[in-house]
């Protein structure tokens, strides 16, 4: 049996909840804001109900420094300064999770996303499966056979996308090992990273759909550019040829390469994030927070009947089901939808995420937006 390890960008559910939860003004017993940690908690627990994970370990970024704003200034330099209820529950959020049993794991200078390529390198050493929960589309880059990204969108967990190597393509129209080179080409404005001038996302994917990779692309601009000029013709060819564009391109690319260098190892030695959870700690935490910890301890710290039931039977094939071929981007059946909710491909058995339940725990299908929501770019 193959177990999950889910690794959550904290920062991303705190940041979510903080803003979709902000008009109930919600505070803990001492008078502390603290609406965004209540959603935070709902969340995980939908998370890891969802993905059926064995062990769970949640990132943040470090609050104090960013190696990559203090090597690349711009990076994020456009955003305004986090409010102090938002700064207070973050930080308060690493001491919540700790109590549950749960590593939080913030490594200095670093952010989220480092702690979740970490945690993807990690499973694959150590023979997990691994699901990356965030909405960091940087994380694109790091699905592959051993890695899922659960995306989180607007309406949270239960309407978020589990993106798997087929499904990705889909969304981007690139492969997984593409996908680093068509953000960099693109640019990223939410980080404050400029593109190449002209380019865009479509026509980086029609670059890559004809070269493969942009260190090809350039080969070719320094041959002449005959083949970019025939597929972009010759004004985006130009931009191609300024000597900017390959800078920017490097550029971006390491900034929006995750460092999986992180060890991790002592983060996931042990006890630590495995789950079931001590029900006494969750309902304590769910019942701070005012919210009803029955869900949470079904999800999280499942009776000893269905522990037994949880250890005995196989939970989850050791081999995920093959994706399906995928047809070249924008044409035919396979490329212009995801299949219909209920379909067998819909079913957590063939998403390789458990059978039919035989426990209290909850499996619910794998739900996805319909192709027209899932409009991420």
């Amino acid at each position: 049996m193959t177990r999950v390890l889910l690794a959550v960008d904290g920062n991303c559910l705190i940041h979510r909840s903080f803003h979709a939860n902000a008009a109930t003004g919600f505070r803990d017993a001492d008078g502390n804001p603290a609406w965004a940690i209540r959603g935070f908690l709902v969340q995980l627990a939908a998370a890891v109900d969802r993905v059926c994970a064995d062990v769970l370990l949640v990132g943040f970024d470090d609050p104090d420094r960013s190696f990559r704003r203090e090597r690349w200034p711009h990076y994020k330099a456009h955003r305004p300064d986090k409010l102090p209820a938002l700064v207070e529950q973050l930080k308060s959020a690493v001491g919540v999770v700790r109590d549950l049993g749960v590593p939080a794991v913030v490594v200095g200078g670093m952010e989220a996303d480092d702690v979740l390529a970490a945690a993807a390198r990690h499973a694959a050493a150590t023979g997990m499966r691994v699901v990356l929960a965030t909405s960091d589309r940087d994380a694109f880059a790091l699905v592959d056979e051993n890695t899922d990204v659960l995306r989180v969108i607007n309406g949270g967990v239960a309407g978020s996308p589990l993106l798997t190597p087929h499904r990705l393509r889909i969304l981007t129209g690139v492969a997984p090992g593409q996908y680093r080179d068509l953000a960099a080409l693109r640019g990223d404005p939410s980080d404050n990273l400029p593109g190449i001038r002209g380019l865009g996302a479509v026509r980086a994917r029609k670059l890559l759909a004809e070269f493969g990779s942009v260190q090809a692309v350039f080969a070719d601009i320094d041959s002449g550019g005959a083949r970019c000029e025939a597929v972009l013709g010759a004004s985006c060819t130009n931009a191609l040829r300024h000597p900017s564009a390959r800078a920017d391109w490097r550029q971006n690319c390491t900034i929006m390469s995750p460092r999986s260098e992180v060890d991790l190892a002592p983060e996931l030695i042990g006890a630590a994030g495995r789950l079931p959870l001590k029900p006494a700690a969750v309902r304590s935490i769910w019942q701070r927070y005012g919210i009803d910890p029955r869900a949470a301890v079904r999800a999280l710290c499942f009776d000893a009947t269905a522990a037994a039931q949880h250890s005995a039977r196989e939970r989850r094939p050791a081999e995920r089901v093959s994706d399906p071929p995928v047809a070249d981007a924008g044409s035919g059946e396979e490329s212009g939808a995801l299949p219909p909710e209920g379909s067998p491909e819909e079913t957590p058995a063939a998403a390789g995420y458990g059978a039919a339940p035989t426990s209290p725990r909850r499996y619910p299908p794998l739900r996805r937006k319909p192709d027209a929501q899932l409009a991420l770019f």
